[in-house]
């Protein structure tokens, strides 16, 4: 089957940084499922294993998919060849970047009715990242007594950010402030249900005083988080919840979120497959949600650009446009 792959670590301007392979069609053993897949999306993670593997340590990348089961191992029962699904995969496995892609049946969804597949592949990785910061590690469904009923999102306009600000929309009452920093960011944001933007290039706190709504208990950091960790302590209210995904350059010193109780926490999507937890299938369960909420016409994808067929010279474009820092929503990439 093609694939696409490299084995040492490279700029993604070097030649050799992703390759065009061949590799035999792998077996659907126990829970898995063999997908056909039909597209893919790019996400930060995917430029993150790039620069961090050892030499020679052959891998394909590639964390979102959308596809059609082609096989399925003795033990699965919540799918059958002809499927359509749509899923993020593990870390600690072979990526989606190949024609064909085993994945465990418990963190797989059913793909939206309503959407084609590259419009599904945007969403996985994403929608899981969002959905367990929000709800399962931030519990933004309980209320933090004499805050504001409010949610800042610090980065919006980024691929979580962007299915962050639609779920707690459709599913909260709560009152989303979302950053973005460009004209054409912040209108994107706005249009995904952000009730007030602020700008996270300058001090966020004054800003979010001057809304006159209170402090917000729940704070969301996707990106370049210790550069904003001051103003995060400052804004937040007291007894609140902060979380963040993204992975810090410097170390983050934890002492100041004490004087206010602020609770932290830090999601990381493949912890339950990649620890084979005994929830792991919440996955499953929560695809099959946003599935739902998309099919409702409560959710959109966040596809913003398809860049062509599933080959190395479009990963390593994707890969640069990832790494530039400047992309909103989701990079898609369909067909061999």
């Amino acid at each position: 089957m093609r694939a696409v792959g490299f084995d040492k670590p490279q700029p993604i301007s070097a030649e050799t940084s992703l390759i065009d392979i061949e590799l035999p069609v792998p077996e659907a053993r126990a829970r898995d499922l063999l997908v056909e897949v039909k597209a893919v999306s790019v996400n930060p993670v995917d430029t993150k294993v790039r620069a961090s593997v050892e030499n020679g340590q052959h891998r394909v990348l590639g964390y979102d998919a959308a596809g059609v089961v082609k096989a399925v191992g003795p033990e699965v029962t919540l799918f059958k060849p002809g499927d359509e699904v749509y899923y993020a995969g593990a870390i600690n496995r072979p990526g989606t970047n190949a024609e064909f892609h085993l994945v465990d049946e418990r963190i797989v969804g059913a793909k939206p009715k309503t959407l084609s597949f590259e419009e599904a592949a945007a969403l996985p990785l994403t929608a899981i990242t969002a959905y367990e910061t929000l709800f399962h590690r931030m519990k933004v469904q309980d209320k933090v007594s004499g805050a504001a009923n409010a949610i800042l999102i610090i980065g919006g306009a980024g691929g979580v950010g962007s299915i962050s600000i639609q779920l707690a929309r459709e599913l909260t009452d709560l009152t989303i402030i979302a950053s973005a920093s460009r004209p054409e960011t912040k209108d994107w944001i706005k249009s995904l249900g952000a009730h007030h933007t602020v700008d996270h290039r300058s001090p966020m706190a004054p800003q979010i005083a001057g809304l006159g709504i209170g402090a917000p208990p729940f704070v969301f950091s996707t990106t370049q988080t210790e550069q904003h960790v001051a103003d995060i302590i400052e804004l937040i209210a007291p007894q609140g919840r902060f979380a963040l995904i993204d992975d810090p350059t410097q170390p983050i010193g934890i002492s100041p979120f004490k004087g206010k109780s602020l609770s932290i926490h830090w999601e990381m999507m493949f912890a339950r497959p990649v620890w084979q937890t005994a929830d792991m299938i919440e996955q499953h369960k929560l695809l099959n949600h946003v599935a739902e909420l998309v099919d409702a016409g409560r959710i959109r994808t966040t596809l913003s650009e398809t860049l062509g067929p599933i080959n190395a010279a479009n990963l390593k474009k994707a890969h640069a446009m990832i790494e530039s820092g400047r992309t909103k929503g989701k990079l898609v990439l369909s067909g061999f």
